[in-house]
């Protein structure tokens, strides 16, 4: 059997002519009420709209300035108490540690994996011992003073930093 691919384009541009000279027109009509019995009404003045359950959301829209501020507070499962708190502890003080934005942003990465982990209810310790080896990692250059610009109070900051993120969990 032989596919005529030229002829089939032809046939398409026939049909696609005759389309074009006699379009298709469906009209549409819905039937019933245009709300049913008990249902909200929405009414939309140029603005977002939000769709399903929106809790703890936060949203601010045509203002000049803005400030807002989120409170969650999760649980730490028992026994992760004291890492949590060394790990948020350095997170405080990684902008002004002296770190190259990179190494910054790989060092709350990793903390932030330690943060999301020990609020599980039973905290994969894997990942949370990788994560602080990033952490101790990253601050290791700063502790033993090979990052240039950083002041002294940054190398006893990062060494106070890494001998915490080193407790046992």
């Amino acid at each position: 059997m032989t596919i005529y691919r030229r002829e089939i384009a032809r046939m398409t541009r026939e049909i696609q002519r005759e389309f074009d000279r006699h379009p298709i027109r469906v009209p549409v009509r819905a039937d019933g009420p245009e709300f049913p019995p008990g249902a909200r009404r929405t009414t939309i003045y140029n603005g977002p709209v939000i769709h399903g359950n929106a809790d703890g959301a936060q949203l601010a829209w045509g203002n000049q300035a803005v400030s807002q501020t989120s409170h969650r507070s999760e649980q730490i499962a028992p026994g992760f108490e004291a890492i949590a708190q060394a790990v948020v502890r350095t997170l405080e003080q990684l902008p002004v540690a002296g770190l190259s934005i990179e190494d910054q942003r790989d060092a709350d990465g990793a903390a932030r994996q330690v943060l999301a982990e020990v609020v599980q209810p039973d905290p994969d310790r894997r990942k949370i011992r990788r994560a602080l080896s990033a952490m101790k990692g990253l601050l290791a250059p700063l502790a033993t003073g090979l990052v240039e610009g950083a002041g002294d109070g940054a190398h006893e900051w990062a060494k106070t930093a890494i001998e915490r993120l080193g407790a046992p969990f």
